[in-house]
């Protein structure tokens, strides 16, 4: 059986009366399956899978790098789509001790956590290696507007950039799942050895807790975002040692965490 495709096109009656097709985003039911045994269930759009399995095995902690995964394949079913990572014994070992399932659908990433302190689990402070001036924040944030292929085409997706100073070239995800396109941001990076401290994560949604809390697991200081961040999500930065910037719209943000982190 094949992987769907990111986008279809589907039928639709215009205002006017008209009938025509429009690019829908495609999203499905994916599962993340470690050593056999379902962790997490999430609605994602079909696309780099792999990036979605390494960086959620990242984010969430079950590896604590990539060479902790043996093997990984996608198997696409009638139901949805498994992610089948096999991991290798000593992370196998330490996966069993843990007492947590997820249930994370696309607009809740934290469903099915069953410790409180899970759920507020502050990682330790990052080593930020760079800070930003307004005009790269300015920069960063067209770069990933005009990234957003498939949100061009469908107006329905999610995305998270990784924008490097030196580096003209901006590292891109997408995802109906704000969550997942973090998650699969963090397998690219995984995937081509970049370390996370070297740039920042850029995102069009808001910034709640667990996209800080992502982002600190794999070692990112910066985060930018065109909306706002939550009240937690600021104090977990400020406890991560993450510079916030929100609300990046043009020449205008708001910084709410560690501001050291954007230099005038």
């Amino acid at each position: 059986m094949l992987t769907p495709t990111a986008s279809i096109k589907m039928p639709r009656l215009t205002s006017r009366g008209t009938r025509d097709e429009r690019v829908i985003a495609e999203e499905c039911p994916v599962a993340l399956v470690f050593d056999g045994t379902t962790m997490a269930v999430l609605m994602a759009t079909p696309s780099d899978l792999t990036d979605l399995a390494l960086g959620f095995s990242l984010t969430e902690g079950v590896i604590d790098e990539a060479g902790e995964i043996e093997e990984l394949s996608v198997v696409p079913g009638a139901g949805g789509i498994e992610l089948r990572v096999w991991l290798r014994p000593r992370a196998g070992r330490r996966l069993k001790d843990r007492r947590r399932r997820l249930v994370g659908p696309t607009g809740c990433g934290l469903c099915g956590i069953e410790s409180l302190a899970e759920a507020n689990r502050v990682h330790r402070a990052v080593a930020r290696q760079i800070s930003l001036t307004p005009a790269q924040i300015r920069t960063a944030t067209e770069r990933l507007g005009a990234a957003q292929i498939l949100n061009h085409a469908t107006r329905a997706t999610h995305a998270a950039g990784f924008f490097r100073p030196d580096n003209d070239d901006m590292i891109v995800r997408e995802d109906v799942g704000r969550h997942n396109a973090l998650d699969k941001l963090a397998g690219a990076l995984a995937a081509l050895g970049t370390s996370g401290r070297s740039g920042a994560v850029i995102l069009t949604s808001r910034i709640s807790v667990e996209m800080v809390q992502k982002a600190a697991a794999i070692g990112v200081g910066i985060i930018v975002a065109i909306s706002a961040p939550t009240a937690l999500a600021i104090r977990t930065a400020e406890a991560s040692g993450l510079t916030l910037v929100g609300i990046a719209r043009g020449s205008d943000f708001e910084i709410f965490s560690h501001p050291a982190g954007v230099r005038r």
